[in-house]
């Protein structure tokens, strides 16, 4: 049976040994100018150091270049590229077709690889293998899908399927600095330029006693889920099927709380492929361990997992 890859979303480069040593497989990083809602962010020096830590260890670094993209930026997309061929990162993740186009402007479409993905959008197997004969070779599925539909997606997929396994997601994003704008109107000041590394802001709804952090950054604004994705306890179904990726988000998390994530679910994945019975004995231990080093005020969920998806 198919081992899936572990990829996982370091906050810094210091971080990215440990989360080898502790079962990661495949790294995310990347800077604000070009991808959306990192875990930290990673220069083109640091970029550099990164495929080079994680190609000695035989792991793979994809560069995020996600973001929503204006006519202001598109000139720098061609060499931000020609950088990253040159320096050997794995992949490159795009929602933006602008990405796809300049790709082919410098001729890195033949010698790199391209995942896709929307954060929302990729819901169904048609649209993946659209963007597969585009030249993406992954489809990074959407967190509102529930089981079936990733396995279904998996069953007709003609590229390789990711699914965000643990984590926190996001719930919505605009371009416009919204919370500055209302700070602004209310003679108050924000001070939102800068603010992505100072992600202090919770939208609280006292009804669901929920929390939902919020930033702003040059990419806009973001609200984020009130809970984290769990699925380290139903794993099976997905590892049947032969999901290629299992995604652990890093973002507003610390270094050793990631780590240790990471830990148990290489765990977690070894043992359901090696010793099915096992890992259904060990499943409770695994959801009481990762509650206990849980941030505070933020609980764990299954997220769309086992939920019936409205639009």
């Amino acid at each position: 049976m198919k081992k899936p890859e572990l990829l996982v979303t370091p906050t810094n480069v210091d971080d990215i040994e440990p989360l080898i040593e502790a079962g990661a497989t495949a790294i995310m990083i990347g800077e604000e100018k070009f991808g959306l809602r990192l875990a930290g962010e990673f220069s083109k020096e640091d970029v550099e150091r990164a495929v080079n830590i994680a190609h000695n260890k035989k792991v793979k670094v994809y560069v995020a270049m996600n973001g929503i993209y204006h006519n202001d930026i598109l000139p720098s997309l061609p060499e931000y590229i020609q950088f990253l061929n040159k320096v050997g990162v794995d992949s490159i993740v795009f929602g933006d077709p602008a990405v796809l186009m300049a790709a082919r402007e410098v001729g890195a479409v033949n010698r790199m690889k391209f995942h896709w993905n929307t954060e929302t959008t990729a819901t169904n197997w048609y649209t993946a293998n659209y963007w597969g004969r585009k030249g993406a070779r992954r489809a990074v599925l959407a967190r509102e899908l529930n089981m079936d539909s990733i396995v279904e997606i998996k069953e007709n997929a003609d590229v390789e399927v990711e699914v965000q396994v643990h984590g926190m997601t996001c719930m919505f994003q605009s371009k416009r600095t919204l919370v500055g704008n209302y700070m602004e109107f209310q003679g108050k000041d924000l001070k939102v330029e800068g603010r992505s590394k100072d992600r202090s802001l919770f939208l609280h709804d006292p009804e669901r006693d929920a929390k939902y952090p919020i930033w702003e950054d040059q990419n806009g604004t973001h609200i984020m889920s009130p809970k984290d994705i769990c699925i380290i306890d139903e794993l099976e179904e997905m590892i049947d099927a032969e999901i290629d990726c299992f995604k652990i988000d890093g973002i507003l998390k610390g270094s050793d709380y990631l780590i240790k994530v990471t830990s148990l679910y290489r765990e977690a994945i070894d043992l359901c492929l090696e010793d099915r019975e096992a890992y259904e004995d060990k499943k409770e231990a695994y959801i009481e361990t990762i509650k206990r080093i849980q941030p505070p005020n933020r609980d764990i969920d299954t997220g769309f997992f086992f939920k019936e998806t409205v639009y």
